[in-house]
């Protein structure tokens, strides 16, 4: 069966049609638009009508496409747009207007548990025990757990990339006082902060992707260091043309970067780079759960 995933975050909305081939989760089709819902929530603490108007025009746009596509189930889920916002619960019943499918609103560890699923099903190779990380833009999750087992231990900074700049990374490029202020801040998140340490780290998301354009799929601090050189001395505009960005991810990619180096210090590993996570960690969860209601 085909299924189809649309997942609202902080920055974007995306569309992932997907079907499962011999075990493995096989990706359709991917569609992703540039709405930015955590810049109203970070500014205002809510979301303007015209920016839920616009996330139900492209949530209503790419179910389409799913269910054009062959998509027998179609489930949207929400991130931190719909956790943080005040009038979170007015985006979701936009968005079920517009998606006729039904909306979930995860929460953090929900968040996390999918990422893990996702990240972990996609890789080639595991040791016993292994980490995912996701930086989004209002949040942050790490997982601790086995490939066999799933997560043992979950933690959600309630920072992101998004957050991070708007709050510490006014400049553009930021400069080195604003990065040492947003690493503070980071590590401030990060003092309760106690995992299992892994054998292996895979890192998801957005930021790990942007990052993998600039230094690379191996993250440790070495390449987080190289990566803020770049980040520090060159406008957004210049970033994203020199490696393929979206502007607004080339802005919010150095906040990104200092959330993921603080977590890769703590876990004590270096990072690698997944093309999996949220979106396939969900698709799978829909699979499994129709799979059930067949039987």
């Amino acid at each position: 069966m085909k299924i189809g995933i649309v997942d609202v975050g902080s920055n974007t909305i995306r569309l992932l049609v997907a079907r499962r081939e011999g075990g493995a989760l096989v990706s359709l089709r991917e569609e992703r638009e540039h709405l930015f819902l955590g810049e109203d929530v970070e500014r205002k603490g809510r979301l303007s009508k015209g920016r839920i108007e616009e996330a139900a025009r492209c949530v209503a746009g790419q179910t389409r496409i799913a269910r054009s596509l062959g998509a027998g189930a179609v489930r949207v889920i929400v991130t931190a747009p719909g956790r943080q916002s005040s009038n979170g619960d007015e985006l979701v019943r936009e968005l079920a207007a517009a998606a006729g499918a039904p909306v979930n609103v995860l929460t953090a560890d929900e968040e996390g548990r999918l990422a893990f699923a996702g990240a972990v099903a996609a890789a080639r190779s595991l040791p016993s025990t292994v980490a995912v990380c996701d930086v989004g833009g209002g949040s942050a999750e790490a997982v601790v757990g086995t490939a066999e087992g799933g997560p043992a231990w979950t933690r959600s900074l309630d920072v992101g990339a998004v957050r991070l700049t708007e709050r510490f990374l006014a400049g553009d490029p930021p400069s080195k006082r604003a990065l040492a202020a947003a690493r503070a801040e980071v590590e401030r998140h990060l003092e309760a902060f106690a995992p299992p340490l892994p054998h292996a780290v895979l890192a998801t998301g957005g930021t790990a992707r942007g990052l993998r354009k600039l230094v690379g799929t191996e993250l440790e601090a070495d390449e987080f260091d190289a990566a803020l050189r770049i980040l520090g001395k060159r406008s957004s505009v210049k970033v994203a043309r020199t490696f393929g960005l979206h502007e607004h991810r080339a802005r919010t990619l150095a906040g990104g970067a200092v959330i993921l180096s603080c977590l890769q210090a703590r876990l004590g590993v270096p990072m690698n780079v997944s093309r999996a996570g949220l979106r396939e960690g969900a698709a799978l969860a829909l699979l499994d759960e129709l799979v059930a209601s067949a039987a």
